[in-house]
């Protein structure tokens, strides 16, 4: 199929709503494929660094202050510019479900990694909008699909978005510390959530998918760096960054339709928000 004949036909597949089509879907992902066009790259065998190469020459090249858009960049743009971060996370998202759409119909072999591109800014100004029953539901199911294909260090990824499903707020979960973990004869594990200014903090009881996210992840964490006790480590053997948390939540959400059109859109505070069992209620 032809990528503007899928395109048209993922449209108008009655699974998007129709704001989400005109609004979002349809121009950003028509401006990826002219980009294409422009450029010669066949929409199926696009990588990252061309969806990175497209949102620089389109959209962000006048907020990089002549930088090119890599993860220097991003960071840039996260300091100066959050309000410009957040409408690209979004277009990253319509590319991603797009292309979720063209491995659906057997067109594409995997969908495209882009989570390096997100900036991970929360884009709910509010107070975060728990989870609905429904959402939540979704949620778990992208959990449990997050595997090496996506991240090499999928075990690491699969823990946090539980943890963050137990209620902990992200910079929690990046403060988290090995020597504070404490196992029980059920099997689960109890916590200790450190504060702003590094006190062990109070007393967590984890549930049983957490726990059994917390036992599989340990043998595969990676080694930490001398002096760095964090339970979650990121490149280099040091703590993940304070907005990984969010960057995960998102590119998660947006493997699935419901989680992918939600306004506002699922972040890492609206899952702590959520809970493990307090599920909020349609509105």
């Amino acid at each position: 199929m032809d990528p503007r004949a899928l395109l048209e036909d993922w449209l108008a597949s009655g699974t998007l709503r129709p704001y989400t089509v005109h609004a979002r879907y349809r121009p950003e992902v028509t401006s990826w494929l002219d980009w294409c066009d422009a450029n010669g790259v066949h929409p199926y065998h696009a990588n990252i660094r061309h969806v990175a190469k497209w949102c620089e020459d389109v959209y962000l090249h006048r907020y990089l202050d002549g930088r090119p858009f890599d993860p220097d960049g991003l960071a840039y743009l996260v300091q100066t510019s959050p309000q410009v971060c957040g409408t690209h996370d979004g277009r990253i998202t319509s590319v991603t479900q797009y292309y979720v759409a063209a491995h659906a119909r057997g067109l594409i072999t995997g969908v495209p990694n882009l989570m390096d591109l997100r900036s991970g800014v929360d884009r709910d100004p509010g107070e975060p909008r728990r989870l609905t029953q429904d959402e939540r539901d979704a949620f778990l199911s992208a959990i449990g699909g997050w595997g090496p294909e996506q991240r090499r260090h999928y075990l690491r990824d699969r823990l946090i978005a539980h943890l963050l499903l137990e209620g902990l707020r992200p910079g929690e979960v990046v403060r988290l510390d090995m020597r504070h973990l404490y196992e029980q004869p059920d099997g689960t594990y109890d916590i200790r959530t450190p504060d702003d200014f590094e006190n062990v903090g109070v007393k967590h009881t984890l549930g049983v998918n957490a726990s059994d996210a917390l036992r599989e992840y340990l043998p595969a964490r990676i080694t930490p760096a001398d002096g760095v006790h964090a339970l979650i480590i990121g490149q280099g053997g040091k703590p993940i960054v304070s907005r990984y948390p969010n960057m995960l939540v998102q590119e998660m959400a947006s493997l699935r339709p419901i989680l992918a059109q939600r306004r506002p859109p699922v972040t890492a505070d609206a899952l702590a928000h959520t809970g493990k069992r307090d599920v909020g209620k349609e509105d």
